[in-house]
């Protein structure tokens, strides 16, 4: 979740006394990085397929995106108590959250999601088996297929999440790789993810629906 911070600065030169100023989260790249490959290794010893999801997958596809938060891997359900346990044996700390689909912890300061289930849908091996490698500051480590990511991310918007301006870069720099009728087939019934690959049409981004010679046939016959 990206977060706008309030900071009082007194006698702000461009601002003057207690001037209250937005503030982003401060970039943690090279922090969150760190712990990235710090449990890939841990997650390739142990066997168990993974990928990696979120900010950090982004990342790893060549998107410039500033990671502030967290590094996300999806891994099976079943999986689980081998990495919590593999994990806690690196030293690094288990933070059992409320939610029953994913888990937590922290090394270094940063904080790391263990997901079972992307947007209400159980990672599976099949899923995972589609992933990428790809080089992750300089470490080879699974990342998930660019259309499951993009179904992921558009899946999980709603009235509650729906940060438009986060998606667009990620769907500008996946554009060539991602089977779109396959993301406009698995996310026709999430009314924020129909909008905002309308949107990517009115930017250039993807061809417009309009522009498909055989929806305006389909459009023709309904007029019919």
């Amino acid at each position: 979740m990206n977060v706008m911070t309030q900071a009082t600065h007194a006698g702000d030169e461009t601002g003057g006394e207690g001037r209250i100023v937005d503030a982003l989260p401060p970039d943690h790249t090279q922090a969150i990085l760190e712990v990235t490959k710090e449990v890939g290794a841990v997650l390739k010893n142990s066997g168990c397929p993974f990928a990696l999801v979120g900010s950090v997958a982004a990342y790893a596809y060549g998107i410039p995106v500033r990671l502030q938060h967290d590094t996300d891997f999806a891994l099976r359900a079943e999986d689980s108590g081998t990495v919590v346990e593999l994990l806690r044996e690196r030293g690094i700390r288990i933070v059992d959250p409320p939610e029953d689909w994913l888990v937590k912890a922290r090394s270094g300061g940063e904080q790391i999601d263990l997901i079972f289930s992307l947007a209400g849908r159980a990672v599976t091996k099949e899923l995972l088996d589609r992933a990428w490698i790809l080089p992750v500051d300089s470490v080879h480590l699974p990342v998930l297929d660019p259309t499951d990511l993009m179904i992921s991310r558009l899946a999980a918007l709603s009235e509650h999440h729906c940060d438009y301006g986060a998606l667009l870069p990620v769907a500008r720099g996946l554009r060539e790789r991602v089977d779109w009728d396959r993301v406009r087939e698995e996310t026709r019934d999430h009314p924020m993810a129909v909008a905002f690959l309308y949107l990517l049409g009115l930017l250039g981004v993807l061809p417009r629906a309009d522009d498909d010679p055989a929806a305006g046939e389909e459009g023709a016959d309904r007029r019919d």
